[in-house]
């Protein structure tokens, strides 16, 4: 555009003397350089103010007017500056007058309606673009961390341990058995049903929720399951809550479960030294877990450490961070809970 604008913009206001005149198309083009680039300079600044003051897509007509307005006037502003700087030289023959503005004006209005239209177009366009393809990449990573929690929740070493007592359940304790059975099949179910969307209580769109009392119960019963296969080497110590209202505070689903799992993965046990587990509420009203601390000596390789997931997890979707203390002989995790606030302004 600049080598057609600059000559036809010398030849509107000097003639056919900008092409004959070595000294006046120097001139002429330096000046026409100088009014270009200020006049992109002050579109780029109006045009951008326009689309941060109107952003959204669905405000693409006020965005396009509010575009048009600031443009036309430049326009107008610009065309009585250049006629004035053209003519503060002499030679180029030029005078500041209503003819030589007018066609400027008409010319440039007619210009910037198009150029605003395009502009807004454009931008609006990309915005759709860009918001489709950040929706489908919400979607890909809900699909995905679903995928990956249900993997987790199936814990295949768990369900071959399970069925591995069982199976001796069966032959010695048959009505044991049954009962092992029930529990197993509820402890699935609520694993895979804290995937389910349509169980979910959305947390700025993002996470589920359930409530703690639903969580004590559902570690109630893997504790059952836990004590046929480790017997008196392992203890978990399940509050009863004195406070009621405390079960109606919420959590991320499975929370209890992977600090228990933890616990149970990095410290041995044995009858002599049962590895103990306590679950509390502290007067706070947070979430405390702890274990004596009995690390083992070999130790299996696993991929992903459970834990660091569930902080990372806790700040990005509850914007609350878990707390980890690692002594000598304890260790200790401490997590908000939600809905505390209103407990404690009953009390």
């Amino acid at each position: 555009m600049m080598p057609l604008l600059f000559p036809l913009g010398n030849y509107y206001f000097i003639g056919f003397r900008y092409f004959t005149d070595s000294g006046l198309f120097w001139i002429g083009t330096a000046l026409v350089f100088f009014l270009y680039w200020l006049s992109i300079s002050l579109l780029t600044l109006l045009t951008r103010w326009a689309t941060r003051l109107y952003p959204a897509i669905n405000q693409t007509v006020p965005r396009t007017l509010v575009m048009a307005l600031l443009v036309g006037g430049l326009t107008i502003g610009l065309a009585i500056f250049d006629v004035w700087i053209y003519s503060l030289i002499p030679a180029t023959g030029v005078q500041l007058s209503w003819s030589t503005v007018q066609p400027i004006w008409i010319l440039g209005l007619v210009f910037d309606i198009f150029l605003c239209l395009a502009l807004s177009l454009f931008y609006t366009y990309s915005q759709w673009k860009e918001d489709l393809t950040e929706s489908e990449l919400l979607q890909r990573m809900a699909l995905q961390r679903q995928y990956d929690n249900l993997k987790g929740q199936l814990n295949p070493h768990f369900l071959f341990n399970s069925l591995n007592s069982l199976s001796v359940l069966i032959s010695e304790e048959p009505k044991l058995a049954e009962q092992f059975v029930d529990k197993l099949a509820r402890v699935y179910r609520y694993m895979l049903q804290s995937s389910r969307p349509e169980n979910i209580e959305f947390i700025d769109g993002q996470n589920e929720l359930v409530t703690l009392q639903e969580e004590l119960d559902f570690i109630s019963l893997y504790t059952d399951l836990l004590q046929v296969r480790y017997g008196n080497s392992l203890r978990i110590q399940i509050p009863s809550l004195a406070q009621p209202a405390y079960g109606l505070c919420t959590l991320l689903p499975l929370t209890l479960l992977t600090l228990v799992e933890n616990a149970i993965k990095h410290n041995s046990m044995s009858a002599k030294n049962p590895l103990v587990i306590r679950i509390e509420i502290t007067h706070e009203g947070m979430l405390l877990v702890t274990n004596n601390r009995q690390k083992k000596t070999l130790r299996m390789i696993t991929r992903q450490a459970g834990l660091a997931s569930l902080k990372a997890k806790y700040m990005q979707v509850l914007h609350q961070y878990v707390v980890v203390n690692a002594e000598d002989d304890q260790f200790s995790v401490l997590l908000p809970l939600l809905s505390i606030n209103k407990l404690s302004a009953k009390h």
